[in-house]
């Protein structure tokens, strides 16, 4: 017995991900002053490997939350992966700045961490 193969299934993904897209842009629309869907829409753009689309988004959140945490560990591991590594050092230095400010020593600890992997001494 033959299977069926539904040739159509490609394209529910790729609508799927632009649903995500555009689900997370309609979430920045009503909540402006929230970060948390401004780091979901960056997110998604690094999970597809849209990695400048991902950064636009993560230098967008830091321009207007600066003292979002999860934000810089994010960030610098997306110049790491466009090659932008001293630049990926600064956001990190920034980070962990933000982090101790905030209290939040976990944050720092992992942004020290990914600092001193990218500028070992």
């Amino acid at each position: 017995m033959a299977r069926r193969v539904d040739v159509r299934a490609p394209a529910l993904f790729v609508s799927f991900d632009m649903d995500r897209l555009a689900n997370f842009r309609s979430f920045i629309t009503r909540s402006p002053q929230d970060p948390f869907p401004r780091y979901g829409l960056a997110m998604e753009h690094r999970t597809r490997g849209e990695l400048t689309e991902a950064w636009t988004a993560f230098a967008e959140l830091l321009e207007s939350f600066p003292t979002y945490v999860p934000t810089y560990l994010m960030a610098g591991g997306t110049l790491v992966s466009l090659g932008r590594k001293e630049e990926a050092a600064d956001i990190y230095r920034r980070g962990v700045e933000v982090a101790s400010t905030s209290g939040d020593q976990h944050a720092r600890r992992e942004l020290e961490g990914a600092l001193a992997e990218l500028t070992p001494d």
